[in-house]
């Protein structure tokens, strides 16, 4: 005779089996208790809510690793407003089969706030007034005015990298910015930094960075762009000093001002490595040219 301890402990093993077993026949999601049609593995009825598949930014759907044909998502940066899509087994489409529409949207809005997806790339002021470019590295040393260059002085370099800026540019009072947008503070800097490394610990500045090495150099750490904030490697102009070549970094730092100076001859900037996944605050001297980043007003 089975005692009751063993009793109940048989019954519960019981219990906990058939809970785990996956049976051969249909299943229906309703309200109304009918059961599912005999050509559906599931079946969701309903005359009042709609089926939500998974959303995320197209920079985490190209994070998933080997997805399955026929994997659904919900893409919240795609196209205009958004767009459903299905892996067919070689690439991402459309419900309809077309080509996925990609994230064309200038701007991601991470951790509260709607950061520009690209470095700035601007000659003139938002009132209209032209920025000098300057190419000779002795008069860009000696500047206390707004100027910008192409790194290496490279027009190539503009479309991808973005322009780099002395932080006299940062500062004018005409507004470096394009209208309805300012150039980053400190604070808003370290809000960011605060809260990616909160969200993705221990890898807040590949978060940021754009993935792969088309732009970056190897090893890139931990880059998955999984923000949407496409982090760029502009590199820097740097001012005439001993050992120090003119414009350097390009691929490997991604160095960006903030609006906010520590004194009379420094400011604060954030930097993206390719050997780093982290996303670091530093300060520079305000004649070395560094690349920006804006955010909506």
């Amino acid at each position: 005779m089975l005692h009751y301890s063993k009793l109940k402990w048989l019954f519960l093993s019981v219990t906990i089996l058939l809970s785990t077993t996956t049976f051969s026949q249909s299943a229906s999601i309703n309200t109304d208790g009918s059961p599912a049609v005999a050509s559906a593995m599931l079946e969701i009825k309903s005359v009042t809510k709609g089926f939500l598949p998974p959303r995320m930014l197209a920079a985490q759907r190209d994070a998933i690793a080997t997805p399955a044909a026929g994997l659904n998502i919900w893409c919240t940066d795609c196209g205009t407003s958004g767009e459903m899509q299905v892996y067919n087994g070689n690439t991402w489409t459309n419900m309809i089969g077309g080509a996925a529409s990609s994230n064309n949207s200038p701007t991601v809005i991470l951790c509260g706030k709607e950061w520009s997806r690209t470095n700035l790339d601007v000659a003139f002021y938002r009132n209209g007034d032209p920025i000098p470019q300057v190419t000779d590295q002795a008069a860009w040393a000696g500047l206390t005015s707004g100027a910008w260059c192409y790194y290496n002085n490279n027009s190539a370099n503009g479309p991808i990298y973005g322009r780099l800026y002395n932080w006299y540019a940062v500062n004018d009072g005409r507004g470096l910015a394009p209208t309805g947008y300012h150039i980053a503070t400190n604070a808003e800097w370290t809000a960011l930094e605060n809260c990616v490394n909160g969200l993705y610990p221990g890898n807040g500045g590949g978060a940021l960075k754009e993935a792969g090495t088309t732009h970056w150099l190897a090893p890139n750490t931990g880059a998955t762009n999984s923000t949407g904030f496409k982090g760029l490697p502009g590199g820097a102009r740097s001012i005439t000093s001993p050992g120090v070549s003119t414009f350097f970094g390009i691929n490997e730092y991604g160095n960006m001002w903030s609006s906010t100076a520590v004194d009379s001859d420094f400011a604060y900037y954030s930097y993206l490595w390719n050997s780093n996944g982290m996303v670091n605050r530093f300060d520079d001297q305000k004649k070395v040219g560094f690349s920006v980043r804006c955010i909506k007003d």
